[in-house]
């Protein structure tokens, strides 16, 4: 990527006019693959043909048109505004599917394979959040039983929660964003009536947003026979979610300090935990993305690394999903190429004509109202005060462009009656806070790791990649084998 793509970006605090949000990834793993029988396709396998080295799957002739025809054909789909001269794509994105979409519009400036059914691995936690979240307040408490635990496979993720000890739902949510916990997952689930239960809404959600690519079997994402999502579909549940306040607030926090084991007469002691999401944090050789404000990591043995990603530059708020680059840099190269289409995009808005949009979700009323209006309130409280600490020690949303100050300006109803998209809730104007990093960073955007700026990553652990100092008890991978960094 080039280092100008690095360089902090200031974006202005003034109000932009109706800017939508949507959406986002970074791989966080979400489960092992299970052995296959010989002859037999893996669990999760691509659908799709095998190329002529007889090794490398290649994507079905003819795939879904939701959004438009061309995001139905193989290869990729760009087309040039007549009298324009748009950047080129980035030849070396090795991804076997992606898509770049812009967050106000909907419209997709540029796709890969987008309909292309492949596991998705802990993204798919996106869709989890996006039907569960809302059910609980995050003040709720629950005291975690054996069979809350019961199911999760072997290598999961986890942020380590215990049985025996009583959490709350922010505390379980920020397990689920923050360190991919598939445990927090199964907690949660329990709440909401079981996993097949959940699994049963997860479907019905992502009927209700028409993102036919997906069928989830596990709810946490792990690798499971039949278990299917694509790069359209991911988006979708990304802009569908971070319509939610909370979901931003999660999203978008780098740190949070996550309740460790109580003991009689004692305080209970918490840990740091940091975010997987490696676009937002840093790592090795990887600097944090000017302008990142989350969603979504995922990784495992089928579905390799998945992405997807929010961010802004200046009044531009882009979306990009990237699934299953190749990976031979330690699990990130699917960041690498997430980066280099959001530089790219940013630089052909306005030189592309659209070859497809984010839908509408079924149902979606022309009246460009939608979402629940008292999180609508509730995250223009959020923007007029600003962001910071939400007072129990967390890094909380004060990361990156702290999205919950308004990081992203979402559409307001007026913009869904020119563009027909699906509405945003109704926050015509968020306050926008400077994207800094590196030693001299502080507040929104500074490096959150022990170290600081780029390559200060090794100090910001993930519970997949075995780096931990050894104070956070997670140490599961979401790979057989060995770790690979998210």
């Amino acid at each position: 990527m080039p280092t100008s793509s690095l360089r902090a970006v200031r974006v202005p605090a003034t109000a932009a006019a109706a800017l939508a949000l949507a959406f986002l990834v970074p791989p966080s793993p979400s489960g092992t693959a299970h052995a296959a029988s010989q002859g037999a396709p893996p669990a999760g396998a691509p659908v799709g043909a095998v190329a002529d080295d007889g090794k490398s799957p290649k994507p079905p002739a003819r795939m879904s048109s939701v959004g438009g025809k061309l995001l139905g054909s193989p290869g990729t789909q760009m087309k040039a505004k007549p009298g324009q001269k748009p950047p080129e794509v980035p030849g070396d994105i090795t991804a076997r599917s992606w898509i770049v979409s812009d967050a106000e519009s909907g419209e997709v400036l540029a796709s890969h394979n987008a309909h292309w059914k492949l596991p998705p691995a802990s993204t798919m936690k996106m869709l989890f959040a996006d039907t569960v979240l809302p059910k609980f307040p995050k003040t709720k408490t629950h005291k975690v039983e054996a069979s809350d635990l019961e199911g999760m496979g072997e290598g999961s993720s986890l942020v380590g929660v215990k049985e025996g000890q009583t959490y709350s739902v922010r505390d379980l949510w920020r397990g689920v964003f923050l360190r991919s916990g598939n445990d927090a997952v199964h907690v949660l689930a329990a709440m909401n009536g079981g996993k097949p239960k959940t699994v049963r809404e997860m479907n019905q959600q992502a009927e209700k947003l028409r993102a036919g690519d997906t069928n989830v079997v596990s709810p946490d994402g792990y690798d499971k026979k039949g278990q299917v999502s694509s790069a359209y579909d991911l988006t979708l549940f990304a802009r569908s979610g971070m319509q939610k306040a909370d979901f931003r607030d999660y999203a978008s926090t780098a740190r949070a300090q996550f309740p460790g084991e109580e003991k009689k007469g004692k305080k209970r002691e918490t840990y740091e935990i940091q975010n997987t999401n490696r676009l937002l944090t840093g790592d090795v050789g990887l600097d944090p993305y000017p302008g990142i404000a989350g969603v979504k990591n995922g990784s495992t043995t089928n579905a390799g690394a998945t992405f997807t990603g929010v961010a802004q530059h200046g009044d531009r708020v882009l979306l990009v999903t990237c699934m299953h680059p190749d990976d031979e840099q330690g699990g990130l190269e699917v960041y690498k190429e997430t980066a280099k289409l959001f530089d790219w995009g940013f630089k052909a808005v306005g030189k592309v004509e659209p070859v497809g949009e984010l839908v509408a979700p079924s149902g979606a009323g022309a009246s460009g109202k939608s979402g629940d209006s008292k999180d609508r309130n509730k995250a223009a409280g959020q923007a007029s005060a600003g962001s910071g600490d939400d007072g129990d020690g967390s890094g909380g949303a004060g990361v990156a462009l702290g999205i919950t100050a308004g990081c992203l300006v979402l559409v307001a109803a007026v913009a869904y009656g020119v563009h027909r998209r699906w509405p945003i809730p109704d926050l015509a104007r968020l306050r926008r806070l400077p994207f800094g990093q590196g030693s001299g960073a502080a507040g929104p955007g500074a490096q959150t790791g022990s170290g600081s700026g780029s390559g200060s990553g090794s100090g910001s652990g993930s519970a997949d990649s075995g780096s931990d100092s050894g104070s956070d008890p997670a140490s599961g991978s979401d790979r057989v084998g060995a770790r690979e960094p998210d």
